[in-house]
This record gives structure tokens, sequence and C-alpha cells, in this order.
């Protein structure tokens, strides 16, 4: 259910600003946000599987510290990655 490791490097060739940025805010909010799209499909079949929900809430709790700091460290590209995720509404 992770990301393996294709899909990884795809991220952060996508989302970083190098090919080995593996730690930027960027990188890690896409990396986060790839899993919990998967772990939302994982629950909509396993409606009881706690433990995966509380996985869940607590990458989206990550997620969204992390989104707040960018927010206030660089607003263009907080706003240029939630348009790219397409998340925030």
């Amino acid at each position: 259910m992770s990301i393996n490791l294709k899909n990884k490097k795809e991220l952060v060739k996508k989302y970083g600003k190098n090919e080995k940025d593996t730690g930027s805010t960027s990188v890690q909010v896409a990396m986060l946000s790839k899993k919990i799209a998967e772990l939302t499909e994982h629950l909509k079949v396993n409606k009881k599987d706690f433990s995966t929900k509380r996985g869940l809430l607590m990458m989206v709790g990550k997620r969204k510290r992390l989104l707040a700091y960018l927010k206030g460290q660089n607003i263009e590209e907080y706003r240029d990655l939630i348009k790219k995720l397409k998340i925030r509404g």
C-alpha cells in the first residue's frame, strides 16, 4: 500500500527542486497526498479497519501542518502546490 520507488521518484521529479530533493515541504505534501488517496480507497472497501483510519487521520494532520508551514514561508509555492494537487477546494 505504500508508495513504491518508481512512484516516489516521479513525485520527487515533479514537485522537488531536483532529483534528490526528497525532504522539501512540497515533496512531503505530495507523497502524503498520494498515500492519503490510497488509504481512502482502502477504507471505502474496509469500513471497520480502524487502525488504518487512525493512520489516515494522522497523515491528514501532518499534511495540514506542512501546508500551514509552507503557507507561512512561501505563499506562491503554497498556492501552486494546492492547485497542482487539487486539494483545498
